[in-house]
């Protein structure tokens, strides 16, 4: 029963993260896990706190707490799914859109939040009821929680997220029937009605109510194909004859262009900045490598340009999917065209397999088709992309030829006042190379704006020799001498300015970026220092590319609104994390804290409440970094984030849950373990600082099993030490207080700094870094083994007396 339930909430709880990311923002997802750790707390506490419930009988609960979640989930996706919404209005302060906006996501997290009560319902019940066998149920509840992670994504790419809410509403039904001890009353018979009609949904899930995202990104109404994926669900938009647009969880991703597999008549890129790194070359690259290939236009301009031999790298397979197959005809079998070879996967880990050497590596930043989409760009500002990083960089960098560049290109809004992108890629770029033994960087990059009509595409160029005077002139010869005209299908036509920014031996153009290409180790910090925002290097222990804004400047100037707001990007991104963080706060402290105004008086009466909640709020908080920041710092291991969500959870469900059996056997002399459980702790966590990124180096050129494998066991040894804390302090719990309202307040507590913990940990991550966060992580669980040891004493007191 236990193991049903949580298996659903699980399932649940990750198919949410999908269907939020396509309707809202990426950013978003990290409400739902806050929201459903909460709903979940928020069931225990209900049991505790409310008189009705206590006195129920165990069958009534769980069999009425699984068939309302049969019921009401698929309810909740039908509101979720197509509640109209934008939730940049929340930032036009004082205009009716704006209170409508923030009533509207209120609605959304309240129904996110209530989907996942009756999971905490039943999982508290059987916890707090069946008191001899907790260890083997609070197991089982673990398991059950790590097998829907497990199955989550398989279901997620055969049924997509909304078929999989089908299936967790399923599971709740079969969960019902399988709580009634006898068929006779009228439950029964309902829950398995319910379970027809939901085992109906889920076989014919195609003709369930699509998710309408919100106002400013792109409906799949008109969509000619769609598909969900691991990486997002990619939506296909015939805009001509000769195009299509692939929407990126409905926000503009890439395009696929006709091709009859004559590249000569590809004429196009001869007015397209893309043809620069060709003209620096000045012969064909041998070798080409296109990481994020995506839907081909890079490799089009590649075959173009005659280079004879031309990799792609795409980590969507949906992506994939549809350039070699689905739209294979469309796309002139590019796959199969000579010399073109299109690889599914992650980049990072395709070129630790490579031993080859590459004359162009060309970066496809996944915004650089959308300089002017403000919303798009605004959803890349919390996501993590190791991409971007020096690291990377420095790897790209290292599998070059010679005479090899790489080439990045990044749209701007307005690149002449605000080119964040493009400085802080030429900062990265500056740190990649330094690692690499180059002492003076500035004659390793190029930088070349083009701006027209759509925004800016700057083109940054980065070698790992000096380029040569040569190669400098080539390109200055090839610059247009004027504006270029192209002429886009069933479009006007667009007039665009090329500017050589910055190359070694050539006059600097007056700009931010020119001045950071062209500095001196000396001056270059003085430059970075007066520019209003963070254009500092990125290095994979904090990835986040796109935090321009620091939270100091976003709430100091959170009374803006979005009309003033120079470019949205620099603070809608953070803005959204803070609301996301009071949000937390309000509804744990609404649902988890004022419950405990019933019981008042009985909760006035138990001892040691302020150490306890020490203890409990620590462990909650700490468990939470340690999470995230492990979910977070796999993702490079594992290639694909939705594969890291749900490998770590599996692996720390799983592993906490056999921590949590051995912690029955370890109760009597809880004071004495507890302290070798916090070593333990610190030598996994010295580990994990430096040993991880070591660790993963090493495992990036193996196949995806055996990196998961890797990741297993990784996590494990974590989970299972982390898993004797909670166990050990609620046996301490019940030493120091008979009833439910102790056990209820340990895990109010716990769950309110987990439910906070879950937007905060990112927000300390985009300011100090991964490491940072999980010492402070450590630090937390030495509070705890301290207020661990007064609880101990106090119940020894009272033992005695």
């Amino acid at each position: 029963m236990i193991f049903l339930v949580s298996a659903a909430g699980l399932l649940l709880e990750v198919a949410y993260t999908r269907i939020i990311s396509y309707k809202l923002w990426y950013y978003y997802t990290y409400l739902v896990i806050g929201l459903a750790l909460l709903g979940i707390g928020s069931g225990g506490i209900f049991l505790a706190t409310f008189a009705r419930l206590r006195k129920a009988s165990t069958e009534t609960i769980l069999r009425w707490s699984c068939l309302s979640a049969a019921v009401t989930v698929p309810l909740g996706y039908f509101i979720i799914a197509r509640l109209p919404i934008q939730t940049s209005a929340i930032w036009n302060y004082g205009d009716g859109s704006s209170y409508k906006a923030l009533a509207k996501l209120s609605l959304i997290c309240f129904v996110l939040f209530a989907s996942f009560i009756s999971v905490g319902l039943v999982v508290s019940t059987i916890l707090g009821r069946e008191t001899e066998n907790v260890g083997k149920l609070y197991f089982g509840d673990l398991v059950g929680a790590g097998l829907g992670c497990l199955i989550a994504i398989p279901l997620i790419v055969s049924l997509g997220p909304p078929g999989v809410v089908m299936v967790s509403a399923a599971i709740f039904a079969i969960a019902a029937i399988v709580s009634t001890a006898q068929f006779k009353d009228v439950s029964s018979y309902i829950s398995m009605a319910v379970l027809v009609v939901l085992i109906g949904t889920v076989i014919g899930n195609r003709s369930l109510p699509d998710i309408e995202p919100e106002q400013g990104k792109s409906p799949a109404t008109h969509a000619v194909y769609s598909s969900w994926g691991p990486v997002f669900r990619v939506d296909v938009h015939k805009i001509s004859d000769e195009n299509y647009l692939l929407a990126h969880d409905a926000t503009f991703g890439s395009g696929i262009w006709r091709y009859d597999g004559h590249p000569e008549r590809l004429t196009r890129f001869d007015v397209d900045v893309r043809r620069l790194p060709f003209d620096l070359l000045g012969t064909p690259p041998k070798h080409t490598l296109i990481v994020g290939s995506a839907g081909g236009n890079e490799i089009l301009a590649a075959l173009h340009f005659k280079s004879p031999r031309i990799e792609g790298v795409e980590l969507n397979p949906v992506t994939v999917d549809i350039v070699k197959h689905r739209f294979a005809n469309f796309t002139g079998h590019l796959d199969q065209q000579k010399g073109v070879a299109i690889h599914q996967g992650d980049a990072r880990t395709y070129m630790a397999r490579s031993t080859a050497k590459y004359n162009l590596v060309w970066v496809v930043a996944p915004d650089s088709y959308a300089a002017n989409n403000a919303a798009s760009s605004g959803a890349f500002v919390l996501s993590e992309s190791y991409l971007y990083t020096s690291e990377m960089i420095a790897r790209t960098l290292a599998h070059l030829t010679d005479d090899g560049i790489s080439v990045a290109q990044f749209g701007e809004f307005s690149f002449k006042d605000r080119p964040n992108r493009t400085a802080r890629y030429i900062m990265t770029a500056r740190a990649a190379l330094q690692s690499l033994g180059v002492k003076d960087p500035n004659r390793h990059i190029i930088v070349v704006d083009e701006t027209g009509t759509a925004g800016s595409l700057p083109t940054i160029m980065v070698k790992r020799t000096p380029f040569t005077d040569a190669e400098v002139q080539r390109l200055v010869t090839a610059m247009p001498k004027g504006p270029v005209v192209t002429h886009p299908p069933n479009r006007d036509p667009i007039s665009e300015d090329w500017r050589l920014i910055y190359a070694p031996g050539v006059t600097p153009a007056d700009h931010l970026t020119a001045r950071l290409a062209g500095a001196t180790p000396s001056t270059i910090q003085s430059v970075v220092d007066s520019y209003p925002f963070r254009i500092d290097a990125v290095h994979d222990d904090k990835p986040f590319f796109w935090h321009f804004a620091g939270f100091n400047k976003v709430i100091r100037e959170i009374g803006t609104t979005l009309k003033d707001l120079p470019d949205p990007e620099n603070a809608i991104g953070e803005r959204v994390l803070l609301l996301l963080l009071l949000i937390s706060i309000v509804y744990a402290m609404i649902f988890l804290l004022l419950p405990f105004l019933f019981v008042r008086k009985t909760w006035a009466k138990l001892p040691k409440k302020a150490t306890s909640a020490v203890y409990f709020g620590a462990l909650g908080l700490g468990f939470i970094l340690y999470e995230i920041t492990m979910i977070q710092r796999l993702t490079r291991l594992l290639g694909y984030p939705s594969y890291s969500l749900t490998v770590t959870l599996a692996a720390l469900l799983l592993s906490t849950a056999g921590g949590a059996l051995l912690s029955n056997r370890l109760a009597p002399r809880a004071s004495a373990w507890m302290p070798r459980a916090f070593l333990a702790l610190c030598a996994l966590t010295v580990v994990y600082e430096f040993g991880l990124d070591g660790i993963t180096d090493h495992a990036l050129d193996k196949s995806l099993p055996i990196r998961i494998v890797i990741a297993l066991a990784v996590l494990t040894p974590l989970g299972g030490c982390l898993g004797l804390f909670m166990p050990l302090g609620l046996s301490q719990v019940k030493r120091l207080a008979a009833g439910e309202e102790y056990s209820a307040w340990a895990w109010a507590v716990n769950g309110f700094l987990s439910v906070v913990g879950s937007v905060l940990t990112t927000i300390l991550a985009m300011e100090f870094g991964f490491r940072s966060v999980q010492w402070l992580a450590l630090v937390l669980y030495a509070i705890a083994v301290v207020a661990f040891l007064g609880m101990h004493r106090a119940a020894n007191r009272m033992s005695a007396s």
